[in-house]
């Protein structure tokens, strides 16, 4: 109640903070580092040393300590010298961030991030949430005139399309008393899918063209399969299916492919029994969001054993078919459904 209560109040000039914020880092999957959206501040260690400097000034001064005064003003000098480096250190360097892959809700989703670099080479430049830890930071080096790669992970609780979260962009190179950092609003949108329900039950009578005996995997389990042919497509091959044939002992045949299995297809175009249909309907009495997830681990269940499948999500019907295009459709309408009163 009391953070609601702190979240409804703010003081009048925080809109016009947020307003401003938002004007200097706009939403874009590309950013680069000047002058106008780079910070600097001195880190734990680097407050420390200018209490030491100051402690070492005032006995300078009280005892008139010619030495004291050289080394107070060395040390401060080195210290001006290490905030220039890392404001340089960041200065200059463009980064762009890739489309993310989806993820299921509560599993990390991984950013992709390309750091480029014009100039002379960049040392430990970190990527973080603003509200992690430093601990949780991903560096890396960027040479000169080159490229790097960083690698964040991210994740959200709930499905749906997903903002992503600011991101910061720091370092503390050469000698750690300044930390310089800038902050990232990325615009790429996040997929979040269902979570497929662990252990889910059969799908029903739909769902008879899966794999079920516990005998060798082959032509005699389902009728709609065969062995690999030149010219097949690679998506039709069920590759869980032909490792497990290959795994089972084979009766020696005497030709050169003696004791190998061959790959194994699933026919496309064969009969429609082979077809399942996938209906929110016949998961009534659970909560809505488990339905979805019982959904999804039906739709994923099909999707490996290669049988055809469509959905019915009362309105919504997306017709039977295969592959990875159907499946993110499929996977994008589950995530997008709404709850009816």
């Amino acid at each position: 109640m009391l953070q609601r209560l702190k979240l409804a109040w703010r003081w009048p000039w925080q809109n016009r903070w947020d307003r401003w914020w938002e004007a200097r880092h706009p939403r874009s999957d590309t950013t680069s580092l000047a002058q106008r959206n780079l910070y600097i501040l001195p880190s734990r260690p680097g407050m420390a040393f200018c209490a030491t400097l100051l402690l070492l000034l005032l006995a300078s001064i009280n005892d008139q300590l010619s030495l004291g005064y050289m080394l107070t003003f060395l040390l401060a000098g080195a210290g001006l010298a290490s905030m220039h480096s890392t404001h340089n250190n960041l200065r200059g360097l463009k980064l762009d961030l890739k489309q993310p892959a989806p993820a299921v809700a509560g599993q990390p989703l991984v950013l992709d991030v390309r750091l480029h670099n014009t100039g002379k080479a960049r040392y430990g430049i970190g990527l973080r949430l603003p509200q992690g830890r430093y601990a949780d930071t991903a560096f890396t080096d960027v040479p000169a005139q080159g490229h790097a790669q960083l690698h964040l992970q991210v994740s959200f609780p709930t499905r749906g399309r997903h903002l992503l979260p600011v991101l910061r962009i720091e370092s503390r190179f050469p000698l750690g008393l300044f930390g310089a950092w800038s902050l990232w609003r990325p615009a790429a949108v996040a997929w979040v899918y269902p979570a497929p329900e662990i252990d889910a039950p059969p799908a029903g009578a739909s769902e008879e063209g899966l794999p079920q005996g516990q005998g060798q995997p082959g032509l005699g389990d389902d009728p709609g399969l065969r062995p690999y042919r030149h010219g097949d497509s690679p998506r039709q091959i069920l590759w869980k299916k032909s490792a497990m044939a290959l795994a089972q002992p084979q009766p020696p045949s005497g030709g050169i492919n003696s004791g190998a299995a061959p790959l194994l297809v699933r026919e496309r175009l064969g009969s429609r029994a082979s077809e399942q249909w996938l209906d929110l309907s016949s998961t009534r009495g659970m909560p809505f969001e488990a339905r979805l997830s019982r959904l999804a681990a039906w739709v994923q269940r099909a999707e490996d054993a290669g049988l055809p499948y469509g959905l019915k999500l009362g309105d919504q019907t997306l017709n039977p078919d295969l592959g990875p295009d159907h499946y993110r459709v499929c996977m994008e309408a589950l995530t997008l459904l709404k709850e009816r009163p």
